[in-house]
């Protein structure tokens, strides 16, 4: 946040809000990062949802739109194929470096199985959320 100003959250999701590999519904990736935020107390940034689409230039444009358009975007992905997309759309990207021993995949496995091991690895504000969502407690 200290490096851009304005921050805007996407979050892209399947069309009809149902749970999908990654567990947790949109309304539930956006409790958990919005509760996360508020425990921080970063009062400044917004969360936009987004809904996938076939096309890789649309779902660019959607992400774009949601975002307000702002002349000076800069895209921050850990995906490869997020960071090509926008830099071929002509939009700053910025590599996203992974945390050593916090890894998505293993997060979802961890807490599918209720492998305690994932509260050590999430923040506060998204332990809650992932117990209210029935997995494990805190």
């Amino acid at each position: 946040m200290k490096a851009c100003g304005r921050v805007v959250i996407v979050v892209c999701h399947q069309p009809d809000d149902s749970p999908t590999d990654d567990l947790f519904t949109r309304e539930q990736v956006r409790e958990m990062i919005s509760a996360t935020l508020l425990d921080e107390d970063i009062m400044d940034a917004n969360i936009v949802m987004v809904e996938d689409c076939e096309g890789d230039e649309e779902w660019v444009d959607k992400v774009l739109e949601a975002a307000d358009r702002p002349e000076e975007a800069m895209v921050w992905s850990g995906n490869e194929q997020v960071r090509e997309l926008f830099e071929a759309h002509g939009t700053a990207i910025k590599k996203i470096v992974p945390v050593p021993g916090i890894d998505g995949m293993d997060l979802r496995r961890w807490i599918k199985k209720d492998d305690g091991e994932w509260r050590k690895k999430v923040p506060s504000g998204t332990r809650r959320v992932v117990q209210g969502a029935g997995y494990g407690s805190v």
